[in-house]
């Protein structure tokens, strides 16, 4: 016994040593761990608010940046295959991006903040600039979002809308209410997340430039299957006829009654206000036009979809409105697709005799104009000597 359990061992420390000899030839023959090219830096601001944007894809033929209010512009390729430009000085703002490396978008994988959007996310660029911008963020006190859920019998799916309230809110007393709507592609969060309407508020509300309000923002979809269609959706006017009348039942029967019960907001038509980009531009017309005994201030920033027939889309409207209106302000940019159709329309409401407040601004179809556009327009906003 004793010699089998010597033999057993040696046998055991034999093959510990083989397998120690085996193991340390293997440690020999490995190969280096593999070394990780260097993090970029992008996108990198300049002193001057030049932007240098830098993009690693060794393997494209040709890439470009996509930069929100610009052309595409192609980037220079270095020995290490890593893509770059280097922008003219660029106004202080919040701007999307991507790049298109052989006709694919992408975002920039160096940076972390994100433009959201259903149908295009892109990457974000911030150039900081002084404190008087509306939506630079201050030392000033800030109010809330909310997030609020809810099942739409009007459309038949699961939403959400966004509610801000104003610093020093309290249940005691009633605030005016701003119904803000979003643009196509956007989600109920953009006018936040993007829009910076929080933050422009509170600025506003701090400097005494605008009421303390709460500000809705719903879904602006009546009809969520517009978002198949992609940026075509205008073609079908059938479509974009049942979203707005869609999103008209949802917002007057189901937002508008939960948002009056949750929050000491006033019932009083002089104390609603309606107002909305692009899409949401389109349905405050439609809507609020329609609408004069719940929305006295009404607000359309580069408004789309329009309808060919205006006297069709608002029946009832004339120069009675004049005794509700308290502020119908359409904006536009003058670089923008939806100029020409922005003017037709103005002209009709000027055929019409409705009193209106006409504002062209530089810019093109891009949320540089509509922060801009919520800025002036919120200051007018709920004031005793408007008319």
């Amino acid at each position: 016994m004793r010699i089998r359990n010597i033999l057993l061992s040696s046998s055991f420390f034999l093959f510990a040593l083989l397998a120690s000899g085996r193991a340390q030839v293997a440690t020999q023959h490995q190969a280096p761990p593999a070394q990780h090219p260097p993090r970029l830096q992008s996108p990198e601001v300049l002193p001057d608010h030049r932007v240098t944007f830098r993009f690693r894809a060794p393997n494209a033929k040709l890439v470009l940046l996509a930069l929100e209010g610009s052309e595409p512009a192609p980037m220079q390729q270095d020995e290490n295959g890593v893509w770059s430009l280097t922008t003219g000085v660029l106004e202080p703002d919040y701007y999307s991006y991507s790049f298109r490396a052989d006709g694919v978008a992408l975002m920039d994988p160096s940076n972390p903040l994100i433009t959201p959007n259903l149908l295009n996310k892109n990457s974000t660029l911030h150039v900081p600039g002084p404190p008087e911008l509306p939506w630079e963020v201050n030392d000033v006190p800030h109010g809330v979002i909310h997030h609020h859920f809810y099942h739409s019998a009007v459309v038949g799916d699961d939403r959400d809308f966004y509610v801000y309230t104003p610093p020093s809110y309290t249940k005691k007393k009633r605030y005016p209410a701003l119904y803000l709507l979003h643009g196509f592609s956007d989600d109920a969060s953009a006018w936040t997340a993007v829009g910076r309407a929080n933050v422009i508020l509170d600025n506003l509300i701090a400097q005494g430039k605008a009421k303390p309000m709460i500000v809705v923002m719903p879904l602006g979809y009546g009809a969520p299957e517009i978002l198949a269609t992609g940026f075509s959706a205008d073609r079908d006017p059938e479509l974009v006829k049942r979203n707005k009348e869609r999103f008209r039942g949802a917002l007057l029967t189901e937002v508008l009654p939960q948002v009056e019960r949750a929050y000491p907001v006033s019932r009083d038509r002089n104390s609603r206000a309606l107002a909305g980009l692009s899409m949401g531009g389109g349905e405050s017309l439609y809507v609020g036009l329609n609408t004069l005994d719940r929305f006295a201030w009404i607000g359309a920033f580069s408004s789309g979809m329009f309808g060919k027939d205006f006297s069709a889309e608002f029946p009832a409207l004339g120069s009675n409105a004049n005794k509700q209106l308290r502020l119908l302000w359409i904006a536009c940019g003058t670089e923008d697709h939806l100029m020409a159709a922005n003017r037709t329309f103005r002209e009709w409401l000027q055929s019409k005799g409705v009193h209106h407040t006409d504002i062209e601004t530089p810019g093109a179809h891009t949320w540089m104009v509509w922060r801009r556009n919520l800025a002036s327009f919120a200051a007018l906003l709920f004031q005793e000597n408007r008319r």
